[in-house]
Order: C-alpha cells, then structure tokens, then sequence
C-alpha cells in the first residue's frame, strides 16, 4: 500500500527504506551457499516476486554425500543461517512434491523441519486449508462459500468437477490436493560469471599502465560475453600489491566492486567506469597483478536506436555519465530523485534521493 496509508493506518511503526539491490545480492550469496550442497537450486531474487525469499533444493540421491534428508536439511539450513547474516527465523520442509514441501516449511517452526513421508503427501494435506491450494483469491473465496475449507475435502472431489468449475486451475488444485505436481522442478541457472587476471612486470605504481591492462581484460572478457550473447551488471577488480616499499599495516590484496548503471558488454564503457573508480581511490601500492571478473551475466537486452540523431554509444548515456561524475566529485555530490509515495500527506514524503550507483565499493582484505 503506499507509504502515506501505512503510516495513517499505524502511526507508531517504523518504516524502513526498500534496498532492493541489497537484498537481491544477499539472496545471491545465499543461493551460492545452497549450490555447495546440490545442483538442483530453484528461487527468485527477484525482491518484487511473491516467491522472494523461498528456496527450493533438489536432494535425491545425495545421502551418500550428506547424509540423510533430515541431517542434510539441518546442514542447509545451518548454510543459510550464514548466508543471510545469521537469520533464525528459517522453516524447512521435506517432501515429494515442490507443493508439499512448501506448505511443510510453512508449517514448521524455526530449527525443526517437518519431513513429509514418501508417499504421505495426501494424508499431510488433508487436513490443512483448501487456500493454500492456489494464489488466486477469487478461487480461494469460492472454495470457501462451497464448503470446502480443507484439503482434504477438495481431495475428495472428481477431478472433472474441478475443472468444470475451475478450469486449468482446478486441474492443478486436484492434483495438488492429491500430493502430485504438475508443474516440474527447473533448477535456476547460476550466474555466469568471467574472470582474467594478468601479471604486471615490474610491479607499477601509477595509473597509466594499469589502464592498458585493464583495457586488455576488459576487451577480451566482454569478447566472450557478446560471443555468448551476454552482458553483465557488475565488476570486480582484485589487485595483488607488492609491500616491498610500502608502508607497514598496508594490506597485501584490494577488491574493488563496482554496479555498472545498466548490464553491458561494452569494453570501453566498463573500464572507463573501473578506471575512474581507480582514480578516486588509487592503490595504496604498487600492483604486481589485476584480474578483472564479470559478474550478474544475463541474456543482453536490445537497444532501440533513433532514426534521425547520430548513434550514441552506451558509454556515453546518462546513467554512464552520472556515475562516473559520481565517481570523481563523491558519490554523496551526485544523486538522483526517484518517487516513493506519490500519495503521501507531505510533499516531502513522496520523493527520495537515490545514490547514482548503488552496491560501489572498495573492500581492502
């Protein structure tokens, strides 16, 4: 609801800005951490999408590996406990069927799954609401006005009764309410990601030759990304420094990430922006190795280009211009408006300001 009925509605709470881009990478770390486990990862990090925050895994066939389900649950719970910065509130559920196991793990209290025995998924689902069976409200309401307020009692119908009144929904609700599923589990492709480092030789301390190599890694790995028909949202430089000369306490590596405005695959553009990001903050010793990973690879999206102006290049949009400006005036000199609550009381209430590159930062390890 917006933001100004909330507040109407419970004046005392405390509202918190949306990250979206905060939560989308912690729930990429812990995807990460559930794929050390099993192949077979399901979700959305999406923070928009309804299913935000559920993950499925696949674990037939992995108790030679782990153990059994109930010790391997435990063991990706513990994981991703880690992943989301130590979360308690996790619920487990363990089942045949992706439905079943979800209604499981909402079901369970957190640190005890509920294991759903093989072929038990009817009897467990007897008795829990009919709502659960289907998202759609006006499906669910109508179950509700016809008596059918358990499972267990929409199990009972004919299936061409369900679909007579229900069409393709009351398929899925028959068989869901039966313990199957007709809808099959398609595991989530992991994010690509590219990764070239160099040797520098002597080490170097200024800037310039830095840039040459990181133009030769920018250009080969976007080479491979428009080969795959790729781009990528974000970057990594990681330096290897030589202490010889350098003063004491002075770390031995630098990370350095950067979110680019827009997924690219343009060369030219990338290293501009990580070139500019060297600038503002220049390594505090000589580098003896760059590497240069591409991260968030997606299918690349097309670009309309107008018919009647010369062709600008994707270094040369705005969003690409702002975020080096950021870069090299301070990321707190240079923002960009974006509206949060149109319906707010207050004028001030409806807008917000909003860094121009968001998750940039520099991590000395």
């Amino acid at each position: 609801m917006p933001l100004g009925s909330a507040h109407r509605l419970v004046p005392e709470a405390t509202f918190i800005d949306p990250d979206p881009d905060a939560d989308r990478a912690t729930v990429e770390a812990a995807f990460e951490a559930l794929a050390a486990f099993s192949p077979g990862i399901a979700g959305s990090a999406d923070p928009a999408d309804g299913a935000f925050g559920l993950f499925e895994v696949q674990v037939d066939g992995l108790e030679a590996l782990w153990g059994p389900e109930p010790v391997l649950v435990g063991r990706l719970v513990e994981a991703l406990g880690r992943a989301l910065g130590g979360s308690g509130d996790i619920r487990a559920g363990i089942a045949g069927t992706r439905f079943s196991a979800t209604v499981a793990a909402v079901l369970a209290r957190p640190g005890t799954p509920i294991l759903v025995p093989p072929g038990g998924e009817t009897t467990f689902l007897a008795p829990h609401p009919s709502g659960l069976l289907t998202q759609d409200p006006d499906v669910r309401a109508r179950l509700t006005r016809f008596g059918l307020r358990r499972i267990g009692a929409v199990a009972e119908l004919d299936r061409t009764a369900l679909v007579a009144r229900f069409g393709e929904e009351g398929a899925r609700i028959h068989a869901r309410a039966h313990g199957q599923e007709l809808e099959p589990f398609r595991p989530r492709r992991a994010p690509e990601r590219l990764r070239l480092g160099l040797p520098i030789e002597p080490a170097v301390e200024d800037l310039e030759p830095l840039r040459f190599v990181l133009h030769r890694l920018a250009t080969a790995l976007t080479g491979q990304l428009v080969a795959r028909g790729l781009a990528a949202s974000q970057a990594r430089l990681h330096l290897d420094l030589d202490l010889a000369f350098a003063r004491a306490g002075t770390p031995a590596e630098l990370d350095v990430e950067q979110r680019f405005p827009e997924p690219t695959a343009d060369a030219e553009a990338i290293e501009r922006l990580l070139f500019a990001r060297l600038e503002r903050t220049p390594p505090p010793a000589a580098v003896a190795r760059l590497a240069l990973e591409l991260d968030g690879t997606a299918p690349a999206a097309g670009q309309q280009l107008p018919l009647f102006t010369p062709q600008a290049a994707r270094g040369a949009r705005l969003e690409w211009q702002l975020a080096r400006l950021a870069l090299t005036f301070g990321e707190d000199r240079v923002r960009r408006v974006a509206i949060t609550d149109p319906d707010a009381p207050l004028p001030e209430h409806r807008w917000t300001w909003r860094p121009v590159i968001s998750d940039a930062r520099g991590v000395p390890r």
